[in-house]
């Protein structure tokens, strides 16, 4: 299979080998050094070998994606005459924007239900007291058959732990009244940041993220995350979804001659800022058995040590630009830049990433049997698409022949856990309602003979005060089905529904 070229020096090429396309890998360096430049790069060249890919849009930049670049200037001639690249030319890549609001791209959607109360408690910002109560709150909705798809499930659900706390705490465990509360409270600011949008349903399939194109090039699915980065922890939090839904769906194929998928998670820093050690091991946990389902992660951040050491030692592929060095921190992130890097004699690493300028970097990759080559300093390779941000308009027209708009643009509503709860209570309040003894039939015109008759009637059919055989058996049904639909759901290794069932 034909490999990426990432850049040369005078002495030699750096390429990624497909075949190691899915052992990860790290793109760093300090802002406006070209780290978006190398992205790109890695993301079109998947897609060549027909490799779907998924990235966030942190700074409006990546959707230049979709477009083929300009005609050259001489800078660039220059550029591609070092190189020695003589067959570049334009191109534009398959994309499909996507946009958790709906503005900007396809809006993407998870049910409540699928997310599950690991990570929707990062979002909320739960304590350890109020997490455990919000597993008790989908445990009870997943036993009881309820499908929690969108915010108001969850807070017709909240609503009715608190009125039945004591009954569920016997069965499940102690929750408070308080704690509740304080969930509700959480749940209210997390609407007020609009995050309510990304809650429903169509859910996104993952099989419309790995589409390939007429051509047999993989898509490139671009979520438009300049207003979603203000909120760090849903970002962090939907792409750790979407990185389980990877993990719990995808079957076991080992190592391929290329990755099944690709996910490029920018701003790497989010995802592991102020997250809890379970949380953590959970997530390490994810990216060291993924990749024996084909999928590849790369994660992009400005400093290599914002990956916790335990990630780090697994991304092979490696491509870190310029690092400047004015406080002892950065001095630190320098040194430990270096020392995970393949040792090369000709180079001094550390000296060298302070003094790389835009467009360079420092550069290894996995060879043969998984083997880190030495680091190189290299001119990165020249992507063919536009470098920067489309206008409103070409993004329109990209969205207008996206394959799946009729599929996620209309959002749907169907019967779930706020409109079973609805019922549940209105029929409560009909049967506690008081009755006279006309209303039960027993009116004083009842001839007196019909007193055995009139009991059996009631014994089978019940009276307005009292269920009978019928109505007992019925319900008992009702709860025996909706208790086995609960059993089916099972959750994966970060609390969202295993394979994904709906």
């Amino acid at each position: 299979m034909p490999n990426i070229l990432i850049g040369r020096n005078d002495e030699a090429t750096v390429e990624l080998d497909s075949r190691y396309g899915n052992r990860h890998g790290m793109i760093a360096g300090a802002t406006g050094t070209g780290k978006s430049v190398s992205l790109m790069l890695l993301a079109e060249g998947f897609s060549r070998l027909g490799v779907p890919c998924f990235l966030a849009d942190a700074k409006g930049d990546l959707a230049g994606l979709s477009h083929a670049a300009g005609a050259p200037s001489d800078k660039l001639t220059a550029r591609l005459a070092k190189l020695g690249l003589t067959d570049w030319k334009p191109q534009a890549n398959p994309v499909v924007f996507w946009d958790i609001y709906g503005k900007l791209g396809h809006p993407v959607r998870a049910t409540v239900s699928e997310m599950g109360p690991t990570l929707l408690s990062r979002i909320l910002e739960l304590n350890d007291t109020q997490e455990g109560v919000l597993e008790v709150v989908f445990r009870v909705a997943d036993d009881e058959g309820l499908l929690l798809l969108d915010l108001a499930d969850l807070r017709a659900m909240l609503g009715f732990a608190a009125d039945h706390a004591k009954d569920i705490s016997s069965r499940y465990g102690l929750i408070s009244a308080q704690s509740v509360a304080a969930i509700q409270r959480s749940l209210l600011r997390l609407e007020q940041d609009g995050a309510d949008a990304f809650f429903g349903e169509p859910a996104l399939e993952l099989a419309d993220l790995m589409r390939q194109d007429m051509s047999g090039r993989g898509v490139i699915s671009v979520l438009a995350a300049e207003t979603l980065i203000m909120k760090p922890r849903l970002y962090s939090t939907f792409l750790l979804w979407l990185l389980s839904e990877l993990f719990e769906q995808l079957p076991e194929v080992g190592d391929l001659d290329v990755p099944k998928m690709v996910f490029f998670f920018d701003e790497a820093h989010l995802l592991f800022d102020d997250a809890p050690a379970a949380l953590r091991q959970r997530v390490e946990q994810v990216v060291r058995l993924i990749r024996s389902k084909g999928v590849g992660v790369y994660f992009c951040s400005q400093n290599p040590d914002d990956v916790p050491g335990e990630i780090l030692g697994q991304l092979g592929n490696r491509v870190q630009h310029a690092l400047r060095a004015f406080t002892p921190r950065d001095q630190k992130a320098v040194k430990a830049a270096a020392e995970t890097f393949a040792r090369n004699p000709k180079l001094d690493v550390v000296e060298t990433i302070g003094t790389l300028g835009t467009g360079e970097a420092l550069a290894s990759t996995l060879g043969d049997g998984g083997v880190p080559s030495p680091v190189q300093k290299i001119l990165v390779a020249t992507p063919v698409c536009r470098i920067g941000a489309i206008t409103i308009e070409e993004r329109g027209a990209v969205r207008s022949r996206s394959p799946v708009g009729a599929k996620y643009d209309t959002t749907v509503n169907r019967e779930s856990a706020e409109e079973k709860l609805a019922v549940r209570a209105s029929e409560k309040s009909a049967q506690d309602a008081p009755t006279t003894r006309s209303a039960e039939g027993k009116n004083d015109d009842a001839p007196a003979d019909a007193g055995w008759s009139g009991a059996v009637r009631d014994a089978v059919f019940g009276t307005r005060r009292r269920q009978g055989m019928i109505e007992t058996m019925a319900k008992s049904m009702v709860r025996t089905a909706g208790s086995r639909a609960g059993q089916q759901i099972v959750r994966g290794i970060l609390g969202s529904i295993f394979g994904g069932k709906r």
